[in-house]
């Protein structure tokens, strides 16, 4: 069975570097089995869903998102293959008014996690529209994950 490491690969992505925070908050918070990160946002795609970017770009930019994450629990924990399950992932969509896709822009975190961690990928989601996020990146995710002991 390959490691979610592996699987990554495999599906030709990587973890990215760690992106520094911007301010005095960390990227994640450990209490008992439950991890909570901060929200990640994304370098690569800014604006708004609905005006400057298409649903497409918007799933991608949710997969990159994803693999910021994935990357700040990887530095917390030392292995992936440690998360029992995903519990909760919160997307944060900069969108117009109009805009009414963000569970399809969600998507893209959403089917990294099931390709990399098939049942233990599945997870409870929120998916929401935003009237701006920080440096006008596209997207925004924040989740809970118990890992294992």
């Amino acid at each position: 069975m390959s490691t979610p490491e592996e699987k990554l690969l495999e599906l030709g992505l990587v973890l990215p570097p760690l992106r520094p925070t911007l301010g005095g908050y960390v990227g994640c918070v450990r209490t008992g089995n439950l991890l909570f990160t901060a929200g990640q946002g994304v370098d690569e795609y800014h604006g708004k869903l609905g005006r400057d970017l298409t649903v497409e770009e918007g799933y991608l930019a949710a997969q990159q998102s994803m693999l910021n994450l994935l990357s700040v629990v990887k530095n917390e924990i030392g292995e992936l293959s440690k998360i029992k399950q995903f519990v909760k992932v919160l997307g944060m969509v900069n969108s117009t008014e109009e805009f009414t896709d963000h569970p399809k822009v969600m998507n893209g975190a959403t089917d990294l996690l099931l390709k990399v961690f098939g049942e233990r990928g599945k997870h409870g989601r929120s998916a929401v529209g935003m009237a701006q996020l920080p440096n006008n990146t596209a997207i925004e995710i924040e989740m809970v994950i118990e890992i294992e002991d």
